[in-house]
């Protein structure tokens, strides 16, 4: 190993799980990380500190301020200027770490690119917050056969557990096999808050996990659902055995990579629903143009374009925030109606 980088990363390559060869190959190594929320940032910030050669963020969202309590990796400016998570996070990691290969993508996870945003990567990383793309990713890791780390926070209590398709219980396995659709956590970082360090935990586990098979250590895997609270500090390690029906991993129906289950509209959170309009292109400049004499606070950047629109119906206190992105992806904020929020896309952007 080159001098330099045998002491960039010594305290690491002390430790007998890693030494010089498990440094050597985790450099050599990569992942691709879907979400970089809470988990995200923190899965990805220790990675790149740990020398892994090349990372992947795949992320629809843009930072805010209420992020900035848990989401490592942004700050006050990211959040005034709007960025989408995925670029700020590149930015801040290549700085971190310029060593390492960042690669940020502004982009939602979908049946129609899951495979080629996730194939060719030996590990998949979930920072995501809904089971739609969980369940999505689980199916496309089962069709690849890529090992990947489920993790979820909210509150103070999270899980993680590590799959390794066609070895150990899918997704599927541990939240479909009584026949539902394995919703998990009901409960929301919107509705119930959620713990810096309870995220932080999470994903120190994920990240542990990641290094050891990504340096070949897999006999120091754990091979349990984890979980954690911090709060009340109740830890449980539990085997989850492998569903002998399961429609993922035993019948190799992958019903949301193939679309049957992928809805076009969606909730995320914060009193707002995401439309999704995958098959357009926008040109953010020409839209601000369009739209700037009808609505208020217009604001755009490379990646996205921001404004608000006016109470639509007479008693409405406050009117709606519509962000766009040029995939033609829409966040409505001010809603949590479907009608209401395609209404406005139509209206705003165009049916």
């Amino acid at each position: 190993m080159d001098p330099k980088l045998y002491e960039k990363y010594s305290r690491q390559i002390l430790f007998a799980g890693i030494g010089e060869a498990g440094q050597q190959r985790l450099g050599e190594s990569s992942a691709v990380l879907v979400g970089c929320g809470a988990l995200g940032t923190g899965v990805a910030n220790l990675l790149v500190r740990a020398g892994l050669g090349r990372l992947r963020i795949i992320d629809r969202d843009f930072v805010e301020p209420s992020n900035l309590q848990r989401q490592t990796l942004y700050d006050e400016a990211d959040a005034r200027d709007v960025l989408p998570k995925a670029i700020a996070a590149e930015r801040k990691l290549r700085a971190i770490n310029s060593g390492v290969a960042v690669e940020g993508i502004v982009a939602d996870l979908t049946p129609k690119n899951a495979e080629e945003m996730l194939g060719g990567f030996p590990l998949i990383l979930d920072g995501t917050d809904n089971f739609e793309t969980r369940f999505l990713v689980n199916d496309a890791a089962i069709h690849l056969g890529i090992p990947w780390v489920y993790a979820a926070v909210v509150a103070s209590y999270g899980l993680t557990m590590t799959i390794l398709p066609g070895e150990t219980a899918c997704l599927a396995c541990l939240l479909q096999s009584q026949g539902g659709n394995g919703a998990g956590m009901e409960e929301t970082c919107d509705t119930v808050g959620v713990l810096g360090a309870a995220a932080g935990m999470i994903a120190s586990l994920e990240a542990a996990e990641a290094m050891k098979l990504l340096t070949g250590q897999r006999e120091a895997m754990h091979g349990r659902l984890i979980s954690v609270d911090v709060w009340s500090w109740h830890w449980q390690a539990i085997r989850v055995a492998r569903n002998p029906d399961c429609r993922a991993c035993v019948r190799r129906e992958f019903t949301y990579l193939e679309g049957d289950a992928q809805p076009h509209l969606t909730m995320c959170g914060r009193d707002s629903v995401q439309i999704h309009e995958r098959s357009r292109r926008l040109d953010l400049n020409e839209l601000r143009r369009r739209l700037a004499p009808t609505v208020a606070e217009v604001r755009n950047n490379d990646f996205l374009l921001r404004f608000r629109v006016p109470p639509q119906v007479p008693g409405q206190a406050t009117g709606f925030e519509m962000t766009v992105f040029a995939d033609g992806r829409a966040i409505i904020k001010g809603t949590r109606d479907p009608a209401v929020a395609r209404s406005l896309y139509a209206r705003y952007i165009g049916s």
